[in-house]
C-alpha cells in the first residue's frame, strides 16, 4: 500500500486538479490511500486562533475538518475515488480503488494524536501510513524540493510539520518528497 499525502497548496496553486489526473494515471489498479492536506481551510483556522485566541485541542479539530473538506474536494473532483473516515474502512477496500482519507477526529484522539500546530497532515499521514503497514509514503509539495536534503532540513525549512521526523522514526516505509510535477 501507498499512502500519498497531496499537500494543501496544491489547490492554492491551481494544480490540485491536475496532480489527482497524474494520480488516477499512474497509479491506476495499486492499493493507495490520499491524504488531503487542510490548504486554505487550515490557514483559516490558524488566523481564527490567532484572533480569538482559543485552545490548541479546539483548533486541531478544526483543522481535521479543514482535511475533511479537502477530502470532500477531492471526492467532488474525482468521483470515482472512494471516500473513507477510519483505518477500518481502509482496510475493507479493494485494492484496485484509489482512497481518500477524511480523518476521523476520534480514531486521532485514540491514537494518542497530540493537538499541537507542530503536527500537520504530514504527520498524520505518517501515522496512517505506520499503522496501515503502508510500503511508502509519499509527501507532494507545491515547493521546490531539494532532494539532497535530510528530513531535519525539510522540517528546519518548514516543507515538512516539526513533528514528522519522530513520526516516522522506526518505521519499515520508504518516504520520499516530491514537487507536484513528479507524481
Amino acid at each position: 500500500m501507498i499512502v500519498i499525502k497531496l499537500g494543501g497548496s496544491l489547490a492554492a496553486a491551481n494544480t490540485l486538479l491536475d496532480c489527482l489526473n497524474r494520480l488516477e494515471q499512474n497509479y491506476q489498479g495499486r492499493a493507495v490511500v490520499i491524504v488531503p492536506g487542510g490548504g486554505v481551510f487550515a490557514e483559516q483556522v490558524r488566523i481564527a486562533q490567532q484572533y480569538w485566541q482559543f485552545d490548541d485541542y479546539s483548533a486541531h479539530a478544526m483543522a481535521v475538518l479543514a482535511m475533511q473538506q479537502m477530502a470532500w474536494l477531492f471526492k467532488g473532483l474525482k468521483a470515482d475515488f472512494v471516500l473513507v473516515h477510519s483505518v477500518s474502512a481502509i482496510a475493507q477496500q479493494s485494492e484496485q480503488k484509489i482512497l481518500i482519507w477524511s480523518p476521523n477526529l476520534d480514531e486521532l484522539n485514540n491514537a494518542g494524536i497530540p493537538a499541537t500546530w507542530d503536527i500537520s497532515s504530514d504527520s498524520l499521514a505518517a501515522w496512517l501510513a505506520k499503522t496501515l503497514l503502508a510500503d511508502e509514503l509519499i509527501l507532494v509539495k507545491s515547493a521546490a524540493i531539494d532532494s539532497k536534503l535530510s528530513l531535519a532540513q525539510f522540517a528546519d525549512y518548514g516543507i515538512i510539520d516539526k513533528a514528522f521526523c519522530e513520526c516516522v522514526a522506526n518505521t519499515g516505509f520508504s518516504i520520499r518528497i516530491i514537487n507536484q510535477q513528479y507524481i
